[in-house]
């Protein structure tokens, strides 16, 4: 057990341990979006920044089949921001939280040594969509495509450049595909620590380990921050997910089955 995992655990509570607390028919949700660990000046815009941040906390809304209404923020500025950038900052938000019919209702701001960021997002769902419900046999599938998170972060970690529509600046959500579908999932999450860390966390849940019925190299398996869909359904129901996909414009691969046997990460902690 890494020490996020050992942390998380010292908290007994049921509603710890999907992308968000289920709590009757509302989901509330929490990411933070620091500068020097998610991100670095000069790698975004500061209207990319907010956008990104507020999209990571979206996602863990449509990973739960959740629709979101309201958002909390939390913003630490350093002092020598200016008012243009503010209101650049305050552009990302708005116009991202906008785009998903999210109202902007309050939060804190305060003075720090680097920006730092952290968004509540609080979300009404009628059929929640949970990581417990993979059984013996389901597939496993992902949305997207994945690995290119990685590499363009290691782009820049080099003092590259990448396209401004690089999935490491601007996330492509599945809400519509995981609207459409969700009555064909039997669990899902998004995938922010990687396909292969995150597959851990459905098997250690659920008990299930999994079959790969296609290769998946490790610099894909392992590359974090994707925030596509990762997902399981009834091998009957292959058809009906296929065509759902095919409707939203959503592409998915299928990558294994979930059998009884344990299951062993083969990627580093993302956290600590």
């Amino acid at each position: 057990m890494n020490l996020e995992n050992y942390f998380i655990s010292q908290f007994k509570n049921a509603h710890i341990g999907d992308d968000g607390a289920l709590i009757d028919d509302t989901v509330y949700s929490k990411d933070a979006f620091f500068e020097g660990i998610h991100f670095k000046r000069e790698w975004m815009s500061y209207y990319q920044i907010a956008a990104k941040a507020m999209s990571v906390n979206i996602s863990d809304a449509i990973a739960m089949n959740a629709k979101p209404k309201y958002a909390l923020l939390s913003v630490a500025m350093p002092p020598y921001m200016t008012m243009a950038q503010m209101r650049e900052l305050v552009s990302g938000f708005q116009e991202t939280a906008a785009k998903y019919g999210i109202e902007i209702i309050g939060g804190d701001t305060i003075k720090n040594t680097k920006l730092d960021i952290t968004v509540t997002v609080v979300s009404k769902t009628i059929k929640p969509l949970m990581r417990k419900g993979l059984r013996r046999g389901h597939m496993v599938a992902y949305s997207g495509e994945l690995g290119r998170s990685a590499k363009d972060l290691k782009r820049l970690l080099n003092l590259g450049n990448i396209h401004k529509n690089s999935k490491f600046v601007n996330i492509k959500l599945r809400d519509k595909f995981v609207s459409k579908c969700s009555r064909y999932l039997s669990c899902g999450m998004d995938i922010s620590d990687g396909l292969f860390s995150d597959l851990g966390k459905l098997s250690s849940v659920n008990r299930m380990g999994f079959k790969f019925c296609r290769h998946v190299p490790k610099r894909v398996g392992c590359s974090g921050e994707e925030y596509e869909m990762l997902f399981a359904f009834d091998k009957r129901n292959t058809k009906s997910v296929l065509r759902v996909a095919k409707l939203c414009r959503t592409p998915i691969t299928i990558v294994a089955q979930s059998v009884r046997k344990s299951y062993k990460n083969r990627c580093k902690a993302h956290h600590f």
